[in-house]
């Protein structure tokens, strides 16, 4: 039996599972993979390499540096989070990503994008790290109009959330059977359709099977929630999940609502972290 880790997205809201890890990284946790889609593979990798702190640290040091998530790069670049500064450069110059631990570590590590010709899902192990990792970081967290399609081994991709936001059935389909699912909404959340979709459909009818896949990311999402919380009541997974809406959105400037969101997710480890290591012992 394998036991793995699934970690939702939501931008900056990802401060929270940026916590839980530090916790459970901290405590030796371990799992035998993980599964994150957009700010949840993000930094979900630091889990992998053992940096502790890392993504809350280089989110805060550059929060307010245009050259990492701002207006000026989105309207010089096509992206608003950079896609060589947030990328690659802090990875490898300015907050030092650790490859070496990273593929070294035997945990497996998986991460979700969209293909925008098809609007469905892409898995993808990450086996390598260094450039190629970036990439498809990059893809899996890169915004529609935020961002500009990423081209990553033949494909073109989009943020992973839009096609399985959630993706404990994949987990569960590869031989995950038991699994810590870590959200970033409070339990009893519900999206409702997207707002403006006539913008999106404007702006992607180059796309129109991401189109539908978008207008139909509600539906997805609130199923996939229903999913989760079947399982939890069956004993197939448990779910760690804030208490109350957080108090940062998926854009934030403001480093102070970073550290109190990531204290958030420590909390909600550090309170629950017997029942965590109860429920991922092996039988």
């Amino acid at each position: 039996m394998k036991i793995g880790l699934v970690l939702e997205g939501g931008a900056l809201r990802g401060m929270f599972t940026a916590g839980v890890l530090d916790v459970l990284s901290e405590q030796g946790v371990s799992v035998d993979g993980v599964i994150g889609v957009s700010a949840g593979a993000c930094f979900g990798c630091n889990y992998k390499s053992g940096q502790v702190g890392r993504a809350v640290r280089y989110n805060t040091r550059f929060a307010r540096d245009k050259r990492y998530c701002s207006l000026w790069s989105w309207l010089t670049t096509g992206n608003l989070f950079n896609a060589k500064f947030a990328y690659h450069t802090v990875a490898e110059e300015l907050d030092i990503f650790d490859n070496a631990a990273f593929l070294a570590n035997p945990m497996e590590y998986h991460l979700v994008a969209t293909d925008v010709l098809t609007g469905c899902p892409v898995y993808q192990q990450m086996v390598k790290g260094g450039a190629w990792l970036y990439e498809w970081l990059r893809a899996s967290s890169s915004m529609p109009i935020a961002s500009r399609v990423v081209e990553v081994d033949g494909y073109k991709l989009l943020d992973g959330g839009i096609s399985d936001s959630i993706p404990l059935r994949h987990f569960e389909s590869i031989g995950y059977e038991r699994n810590v699912v870590v959200l970033t909404q409070p339990l009893g959340f519900k999206k409702k359709p997207m707002r403006g979709m006539w913008l999106m459909k404007l702006l992607l009818r180059k796309y129109p099977k991401l189109v539908e896949a978008l207008e139909n990311r509600w539906k997805m999402y609130n199923d996939e929630l229903d999913y989760i919380v079947q399982r939890a009541e069956s004993g197939h997974c448990l779910i760690i999940a804030p208490d109350k809406v957080l108090p940062i959105g998926r854009i934030s400037h403001d480093a102070e609502k970073m550290w109190e969101t990531h204290g958030m997710g420590r909390k909600a480890a550090e309170e629950r972290l017997e029942e965590i290591r109860t429920f991922l012992k092996k039988d």
